[in-house]
């Protein structure tokens, strides 16, 4: 682990990337094969290869805790170091005493960790931890803590260890890559590498791999620059979900890659009646029924993102909050079906493919399934699925699959092809975008038909065009040190609005000042603090900023009882006074409107 530490340090102190690669490079070819393949793991800053799910479950209070007691250094003293370091591993390399040499090996570390992740409690988890930290020099327990906190903080991305791998065995780099994304583990990648069966690498169901990305445009004008065959959609105020659906088991991942199967017990159950194994892309999101709609009725549009925030989180679903708050699994990609990758067949390819999927789903039956069963029984015979009415959604085709499953019994679960429309001209996409805002969603998702998918890529096949709500003149009430690139820096705003005499907190924006905006705001919030809480400082109410957001939500976390989703500044406002910025009654008439 000692040597581990002291290439991270050399990563850490260059700011090349081809010597950061480099320095990968020649450290996995140093060690054994066995080894190596740890090493890879740790270096893209897990304790775990990506595809298994155990989690250390170790936060940030516990780790600060042991290392206030392995130290001896008061909470002033560790603070202190944080501002100085902004960083938890950083801390520990300065705060913790020195040790002799270290005995913990790779494969020691990664036994521990399993040990921490299978521990219950925090305080088994922390008995483990101490008895770590108190066998490795600071340097080891710098870097020991990163990994925990799951960032090294070294300028070192997987996609740099993917390099540093096809380095070192001499291995062609998009092999490198592919094999890692269906493999999600690195460590497994470069034992296929150093025996040169990149090609075996398989795609592991139930393993979710990253989303393609979309490039925000400013207009129609500025979409059909890249591409005039576009496949069209709304963009939907949800949350980006994968299905995994195999070997009668479905699962539910999110953009982080993230199981939330749980949140949405009842999609699994719809999920079920494909024939055939596949992995499907596409939005959860809130869906609001006409008030004629029964079981298998159907849906109106999809609901804000504040109604769906009420199922995200949560371990146990009643069978109440699925009836309050119902959801539909909008699905607009296929990535593998039937035992076919899809990831390089063009996107009218993975269409037809996914209407196919659709037309199956429609015609197959399900059985009886108790609310939160994972998958439906094969013995009780009675049959949930059957085909709703189509729906009158603006762009509706043809081969647009709409099911309602639902029991008298049962709250129900909605599984839509989302619906899609060409466009060719620029009149043509506001049209289009017109329909989908006055729908309540976000704007348009604009593909490219000969686009193939690409995960984890941000290029100009997929492209977004939405334009904000609103904005909002807040007045900034308290500030917060940053940490990496932000450190020693006053860079997270809290902000407010008025509610009568006295300002209310609505939300928290840390993007979209410029490096010396946020030197130069530092400096003021410094002179005009009002009380200081540990990295936290509550000021003088006399900054007004210019924010946007995606939408207003209903909150318990702030005074005002709204939240602004996705908040950024826009701008400083010097030529505003506090008491120019927006009333609650503002906050009140947008959330209005949105819904």
């Amino acid at each position: 682990m000692l040597r581990l530490a002291q290439i991270c340090d050399a990563i850490g102190a260059t700011t090349k990337k081809l010597e950061k690669t480099a320095l990968v490079a020649a450290y996995l070819r140093s060690l054994p094969v066995d080894e190596a393949a740890l090493a890879a793991i740790f270096l893209s800053g897990r304790p775990f290869p990506a595809y298994e799910e155990a989690t250390l479950q170790v936060g940030g209070a516990l780790l600060w805790r042991e290392i206030a007691e392995l130290s001896g250094k008061s909470e002033q003293e560790l603070t202190a170091i944080y501002r100085k370091y902004g960083d938890a591993g950083c801390v520990a390399a300065e705060a913790l005493p020195e040790r002799g040499e270290s005995g913990v090996s790779l494969a020691a570390l990664q036994r521990t960790f399993s040990e921490i992740a299978t521990a219950r409690g925090p305080a088994a988890k922390a008995a483990l931890l101490k008895q770590l930290l108190e066998r490795v020099t600071p340097l080891e327990a710098k870097y020991i803590v990163k990994i925990i906190s799951g960032d090294l903080r070294i300028g070192l991305k997987e996609s740099l260890v993917e390099e540093g791998i096809a380095r070192a065995f001499e291995a062609p780099l998009d092999r490198v890559k592919r094999a890692n994304m269906l493999l999600g583990d690195l460590g497994e990648t470069l034992r296929f590498a150093s025996e040169g069966k990149l090609a075996d690498a398989h795609l592991r169901l139930f393993h979710p791999i990253d989303f393609m990305l979309a490039s925000p445009v400013e207009s129609s004008a500025e979409a059909l620059s890249h591409f005039q065959n576009a496949s069209v959609e709304d963009k939907y105020d949800g949350i980006r979900a994968q299905a995994h659906v195999g070997r009668g088991e479905v699962r539910i991942f999110s953009r982080t890659r993230d199981e939330i199967t749980e949140s949405f017990p009842e999609l699994p159950v719809a999920l079920a009646g494909l024939p055939k194994d596949a992995i499907l892309d596409g939005e959860i999101v809130a869906w609001t029924l006409t008030s004629t709609s029964g079981a298998g009725g159907v849906p109106a549009r999809a609901s804000p993102f504040s109604v769906l925030q009420q199922r995200l989180g949560r371990k146990k679903v009643s069978a109440k909050l699925m009836r309050d708050v119902p959801v539909a699994y909008l699905v607009f990609d296929v990535l593998y079906a039937d035992g076919e990758l899809m990831l390089d067949h063009p996107l009218r390819e993975r269409a037809k493919v996914l209407d196919e999927l659709m037309g199956c789903l429609e015609t197959s039956g399900l059985s009886t399934v108790r609310v939160g069963t994972a998958a439906p029984s094969a013995s009780s015979g009675q049959a949930l699925g059957r085909p709703a009415e189509r729906s009158s959604a603006t762009f509706a085709r043809p081969s647009q699959n709409l099911f309602a499953f639902a029991a008298p019994e049962l709250p129900s679960a909605t599984v839509l092809r989302a619906p899609v429309a060409p466009a060719h001209s620029e009149q043509g996409l506001e049209t289009l975008f017109t329909a989908a805002r006055n729908r309540g969603n976000e704007g348009l998702m604009i593909k490219d038909l000969d686009s193939f998918y690409t995960p984890g890529r941000r290029g100009k096949s997929w492209l977004k065009m939405k334009r904000e709500l609103a904005t909002l003149d807040v007045v900034v009430t308290a500030v917060e040190y940053g940490h990496g690139k932000r450190i020693g820096v006053l860079s997270d705003y809290t902000f407010a609005v008025w509610e009568g005499e006295r300002l209310v907190n609505i939300g928290k924006a840390y993007s979209g000042l410029t490096v010396a905006e946020i030197a130069e705001m530092t400096q003021w919030f410094l002179a005009h603090k009002i009380s200081e809480q540990g990295l936290r400082l509550e000021v003088e109410p006399k900054i007004v900023l210019e924010v946007a957001f995606n939408n207003i939500m209903r909150s318990t976390r702030h005074e005002s009882g709204y939240a602004l989703r996705f908040p950024r500044i826009v701008r400083l406002r010097p030529d505003k006074r506090a008491e120019d910025a927006d009333m609650i009654e503002t906050v009140k008439e947008i959330y209005g409107r949105q819904r």
